[in-house]
């Protein structure tokens, strides 16, 4: 595993000494403080299903608040993780490591982490906050019911009872790998992106690429690290690709309308003329740069304007012996339009076809009530009918802006809040008319409302659902910092008298899932 980041001079490396210095201050000031061996975790207990990035945060910010919990992983402990730990030794980040700040305590040693740092953090972050022994490891999640006092169940009782749950299953499961025509006769090699590493040999090869998102883009960088004659990407459809620039994906993040307007073709007009210049051919006609997750990466037109790499529209048609037989498109174009048919040569083809998407099918029936099912959901993460259970990073589609950098944490926070504060838990018919309204207020957007959004809209939902119960103002710095659990936890019992007086105790049977916010 990578070590954590060095000291940095700051008269020699500015730059870095204040990205470390940000760092510190961050971890110092915002980072719950993990508990003592002896500490007694008297709030409510959570279970967390998957231990890879998201399940880790949560847990830990669960932990360091004083709430116990149960990670529970399908896979054992070389799954720590999630996907990172099932891709390339030469996956890195494609954004810049400031806005994949998934916990407070992450110390980066520089922009670009390979995937031995992310991997390092991650576990150092599970070790911290002691989840190595709250941890159940080959244990695949069925089934999550609740009991008659409204307590949730995973599997069977014998593994515990619990007043929340936060699903992290992510949207990567096991490798998609799509049967083509010919694929039997061909005689080259045939991989999956993300099993590359001591598997492919492609020195001095022609590297055929099938696939033209971010799994082709890290298989193109495999391929080059690795010493490949030539690399070809064979996309079926346009992808936007922007700058690997915090700047351009902050810039593009502030979007606060969370789709494409009709100011939208200003950013695209720049992205043609500066980033795609004499490539804007690749650029997508008649696709909005917010409809779709743009594919990050700057190093990608430098290799394909020395001829180190071709990008080809086009659609697969099979499997030749020596190749892949292919219909080329020109730019407009719909798949499976017009065009002419080639033979791309390749020594190794590379199946950049994704991942199958992780099943929520173990929550209960009651989550997944048209019209209001994934990802139609409050804050895109909670079903109408349960404010205690939260599917964080699991329900979204497509999106600019950070990964993992604040809203782990915030909508962890935002489920303690509900668990705790009976007033601030929002009531089915509430959730339903959040839905219906951000429903309305994208009703313009070329996608679902929820198949697309910004981080900046993400930070006004976030907002929003603060503001909206006066009840919850209290725990505003909570929500969003992390700060000031205990005042806001003491202030609930005052309003205790509040909730009984309106006849809102609510009853031994319901528990934590019972929404009555006003």
């Amino acid at each position: 595993m990578a070590s954590r980041s060095r000291a940095y001079n700051p008269i020699t490396h500015p730059i870095l000494f204040l990205f470390q210095l940000f760092q510190w201050l961050a971890d110092k000031i915002l980072s719950p403080r993990p508990p003592g061996p002896s500490t007694r975790l008297s709030g409510p207990k959570i279970a967390i299903i998957g231990a890879g990035i998201t399940g880790v945060t949560s847990a830990a910010h669960c932990i360091g608040h004083g709430f116990d919990v149960t990670l529970f992983e399908a896979g054992g402990e070389a799954a720590l993780g999630g996907i990172w730990s099932r891709v390339n030794n030469t996956s890195s980040l494609q954004i810049h490591s400031i806005m994949y700040r998934f916990h407070p305590s992450v110390q980066w040693a520089r922009g670009y982490p390979d995937r031995a740092q992310i991997l390092s953090e991650v576990r150092q972050l599970w070790q911290r906050y002691g989840l190595d022994t709250r941890t159940r490891f080959h244990t695949q999640v069925e089934r999550v019911y609740q009991d008659n006092r409204g307590r949730w169940i995973v599997n069977d009782a014998s593994l515990g009872r619990f007043d929340g749950v936060i699903t992290a299953v992510g949207t990567c499961g096991a490798p998609r790998l799509p049967a083509m025509p010919g694929m039997d006769r061909y005689q080259g090699a045939i991989h999956h992106s993300s099993r590359l590493t001591g598997a492919c040999a492609a020195r001095d090869k022609t590297v055929v690429v099938i696939g033209g998102g971010a799994s082709a883009v890290e298989a193109l960088e495999f391929a080059h690290d690795e010493g490949a004659r030539k690399v070809c990407i064979l996309a079926r459809s346009d992808k936007w690709i922007i700058p690997r620039s915090p700047v351009w994906n902050m810039l593009l993040a502030l979007n606060i309308f969370g789709r494409q307007t009709r100011l939208s073709w200003i950013p695209e007009l720049v992205l043609r003329r500066l980033f795609y210049r004499d490539l804007a051919d690749l650029a997508p006609a008649g696709k909005g740069l917010f409809t779709d997750t743009p594919v990050v990466n700057s190093d990608i037109m430098a290799k394909l304007r020395s001829g180190e790499a071709e990008w080809i529209r086009c659609d697969i048609e099979g499997f030749t012996d020596t190749g892949v037989r292919v219909n080329r498109r020109a730019k407009g174009v719909a798949p499976g339009g017009p065009g002419r048919p080639d033979v791309i040569e390749g020594d190794v083809v590379v199946m950049a076809t994704g991942f199958a998407r992780p099943e929520l099918s173990f929550l209960p029936p009651s989550c997944f009530q048209a019209p209001y099912e994934p990802p139609n959901w409050y804050l895109q993460t909670f079903p109408p009918n349960h404010p205690s259970i939260s599917c964080i990073n699991c329900t979204y589609v497509n999106a600019i802006g950070t990964v993992g950098n604040w809203h782990i944490g915030i909508y962890t926070r935002i489920l303690l809040m509900f668990l705790t504060d009976p007033l601030t838990r929002p009531s089915p018919f509430w959730m339903e008319r959040w839905i219906d309204m951000t429903r309305l207020l994208k009703a313009a957007s070329p996608v679902g409302p929820f198949e697309f959004f910004t981080y900046l809209e993400l930070l006004w939902w976030f907002a929003f659902c603060v503001a909206f119960n006066p009840f919850r103002w209290k725990w505003a710095f909570f929500v969003f910092f992390g700060l000031g659990f205990m005042l806001p936890a003491h202030v609930v019992k005052t309003e205790d008298r509040i909730r009984n007086g309106l006849g809102r105790r609510g009853d031994a049977a319901s528990g934590e899932d019972v929404g009555l916010s006003l």
